[in-house]
């Protein structure tokens, strides 16, 4: 079988691909641009990625292609429908990165809640030294405890996230698909209106695209963290820079945008190096272990379809 990972740089340059090789030829492209695509999937019959948009435009003639191995959880990268009329298996990969989203999720709000780049930064100018006054206290944080943090999305991922909250301290209260006793459960507006620290861990759909928006924002308390570790677009942009720039809310923690890498026009650009923003570069899921974790089970899915079994997929849903 041909094997064509599309996109190895977002994987990371220190991650072994080899297993991937017993599956037979196996090629390896650092990336794939959109034009070259039809080409490429042309001689593929397996291919592997993670960022590549692969839409039905650029498999039309893709006749050997029988399976499509996403690097990731979110399949809303590749046009699930038009694989599924042609036969064409789309398994992806869940789990994998739980700890380490959940773990940068925490960083992120332990950043912000702590003011710790306003307190870096200030040791760092020389201003401590130069101040001879042996400690500091402004700007002002809060302990998590006592703070109500709330989870929309409460996948594997949120979930870790709740847990680690609460050991915290923290009251969690939790937006998910379905209500179930002991969750704290709340929708959108509640969760709005009385976290402390709201993080996204929703997959994006049509029911999850600009969840928070202008009226959901206005609902937060002017010191409240969002942090979104889902999907861009399951925030409006523009509203959330405009809500930082006004002290609509108190602080932003982001690891994913609409458009990747972060392009010069984004509206986030006007908040880059605002002090209460913490802005990372989809990094939460790619923890070593993680990455490691996501090659194998990766083989494991084309194992599965080799041998006739369903491990993985997201076509058959």
């Amino acid at each position: 079988m041909n094997v064509t990972v599309l996109d190895s740089a977002s994987l990371g340059s220190d991650l072994d691909l080899t297993p991937l090789s017993r599956f037979g030829n196996l090629t390896v492209r650092e990336s794939t641009p959109d034009e070259l695509l039809p080409e490429v999937l042309r001689n593929s019959e397996c291919v592997v990625l993670n960022k590549v948009k692969l839409t039905s435009e650029a498999m039309k003639n893709a006749a050997d292609l029988k399976l499509v191995c996403i690097a990731a959880t979110g399949f809303d990268n590749v046009d699930v429908d038009y694989c599924r009329s042609h036969g064409i298996a789309v398994c992806n990969v869940a789990g994998y990165s739980t700890d380490s989203v959940a773990q940068i999720t925490l960083c992120t709000a332990l950043a912000l809640v702590c003011r710790l780049r306003e307190y870096t930064d200030y040791v760092r100018s020389g201003d401590y030294t130069r101040s001879g006054v042996p400690n500091r206290l402004v700007p002002v944080y809060h302990e998590l405890s006592g703070m109500t943090w709330g989870v929309i999305g409460y996948g594997n991922i949120g979930r870790r996230v709740a847990d680690i909250a609460r050991a915290f301290g923290c009251r969690v209260l939790v937006c998910r698909k379905s209500r179930q006793s002991g969750d704290g459960y709340a929708d959108v507006s509640g969760i709005c209106r009385e976290s402390d620290i709201i993080s996204l861990h929703c997959p994006l759909n049509e029911s999850t695209r600009g969840i928070i928006g202008r009226e959901q924002l206005s609902f937060m308390k002017k010191t409240a963290v969002l942090i979104n570790a889902a999907r861009g677009a399951v925030c409006d942009e523009n509203a959330v820079a405009e809500a930082i720039l006004s002290g609509s809310i108190g602080g932003f923690g982001c690891d994913v945008y609409s458009s990747e890498p972060l392009p010069e026009d984004h509206p986030y650009q006007t908040i880059i190096n605002h002090p209460s923003v913490c802005l990372t570069p989809h990094m939460a899921w790619g923890s070593y272990e993680a990455r490691v974790r996501l090659v194998s089970m990766i083989t494991d899915n084309i194992s599965s379809f080799l041998s006739g079994g369903k491990l993985g997929r997201v076509d058959l849903k």
